[in-house]
């Protein structure tokens, strides 16, 4: 039996033993968890020392450097996210809905654990503190594959969330890691039909779509973010600067971070060089159209390609397009967008409320930036990942969407005639 599958194996037997937990027990697991993960977090570091220094040797560009690195501080805000989701209610148990049928059954439609949950991420060794605290909040068990560029780190991380669920009683095997990078070992976990119920990617474009093509297990598709900023003519200008620069700026490599910014033709010359003065200042390379171009609002703007419309760049650049109103800003995003998050600012409550019922993406702002998406700030105390499709889940993915549920029948003798 091969690594992967005796780690499958493994896991199936904790998702077992997990599922007779008590909220009690796997709660007292996250608080032993956050605890040790600051308790030993020099051997992370340490590790992720060692990532971080193969990183940048091979030349990693600053975006996935940047979501690499471990520090004390990210440890003690991952640590700290744990122990935010050992304090939320847990949805297991919980009873959806609940009904008596004419001829007496009593219905009940429970939330339950999906079982074995897998992941596969690229450079985010945080990944591995959020995954296994909610998997195991929720019953679930969890093999995490990281990523080669983080191999280490989350190596280091796993072993102490594994070591500290055992030492409360819960199974050791609650946490695993694939320790193999190869694409092979990815590829198998993806093939476990039957012993995985779920597979999460979270990474970039290729790592998603290499996850669609070769699954055979269930999938959810996760943070692809080609997210768009859209200043309406009735917008502030002070506010659309405002939230322009800190949906691009405030950490541009990650998923929720615009890339697109649409202008109404009609405020264009007025309000877009407020805009590209403030992006440039903060370093911003601005890919624009014509129109955008013919402005000379700062030194220099890189032509727009078709590519563009449609890019993640995930660090200081973002593509700007004049548009001709509210119907062509909503046509773009929903053409080239990819579901994840999309803003609009304006003072107009009608063109607000198109917006929100005609964009099409899990989440949808009026007047604030792009950067809230996220299962934190959501109140989520962590998140799996960012669901971009429509089917068991959307969005920021926490405690509830990690769980399935069960119809359970209560009868007194009942049958069908």
């Amino acid at each position: 039996m091969s690594e992967i599958r005796q780690l499958a194996e493994k896991a199936r037997e904790a998702a077992r033993a997990l599922a007779l937990t008590s909220t009690k027990q796997r709660n007292e697991a996250l608080r032993a968890m956050a605890s040790a993960l600051v308790d030993r977090q020099s051997e992370i570091i340490a590790a992720n020392d060692e990532d971080m220094v193969a990183a940048q040797a091979n030349g990693t560009a600053a975006g996935l450097l940047d979501r690499l690195e471990l520090n004390r501080s990210r440890i003690h805000a991952i640590a700290d996210a744990v122990r935010d989701v050992a304090a939320l209610p847990d949805p297991v148990g919980q009873v959806v809905a609940g009904y008596t049928l004419p001829n007496g059954i009593e219905l009940r439609q429970v939330r339950v654990p999906l079982g074995v949950v897998a992941i596969i991420y690229e450079a985010r060794p945080n990944v591995t503190g959020d995954a296994a605290a909610l998997c195991v909040k929720t019953g679930n068990a969890v093999i995490l594959r990281g990523g080669s560029l983080a191999a280490r780190s989350s190596v280091a991380m796993t072993r102490v969330l594994s070591a500290a669920c055992a030492s409360v009683g819960l199974p050791a095997d609650s946490v695993q890691t694939v320790e193999d990078t190869s694409h092979e070992a990815a590829t198998e976990l993806m093939t476990l039909t039957g012993m995985i119920d779920v597979l999460i990617p979270r990474g970039g474009a290729s790592l998603i779509r290499s996850v669609v093509e070769n699954a055979r297990v269930p999938t959810i598709e996760t943070g692809i973010g080609n997210c768009h900023v859209y200043v309406h003519e009735k917008a502030d200008p002070d506010m659309a600067t405002r939230i322009v620069v800190n949906a691009k700026c405030q950490r541009p490599a990650v998923c929720n971070a615009a890339e697109s910014l649409l202008v109404d033709e009609s405020v264009h010359t007025t309000v877009l060089p407020q805009i590209l003065e403030a992006l440039e200042a903060q370093g911003v390379t601005v890919y624009g159209d014509e129109k955008t171009r013919a402005l000379g609002a700062i030194s220099s703007i890189e032509p727009a390609t078709e590519d563009d419309w449609s890019a993640e760049y995930y660090e200081l650049k973002i593509a700007c397009k004049v548009v001709s109103g509210l119907d062509d800003a909503i046509a773009h995003i929903n053409r080239y967008g990819t579901g994840h998050s999309e803003a609009i600012v304006t003072e107009d409550y009608s063109a607000a409320q198109r917006f929100l019922n005609e964009v099409d993406a899990s989440t949808v702002y009026v007047n604030a930036s792009t950067r809230f998406t996220d299962g934190g700030e959501f109140g989520l105390g962590a998140e799996i990942g960012i669901s971009t499709q429509k089917l068991h889940a959307r969005g920021p993915m926490g405690l509830a969407a990690l769980t399935s549920t069960k119809w359970q029948a209560l009868g007194s003798g009942q049958i069908r005639e």
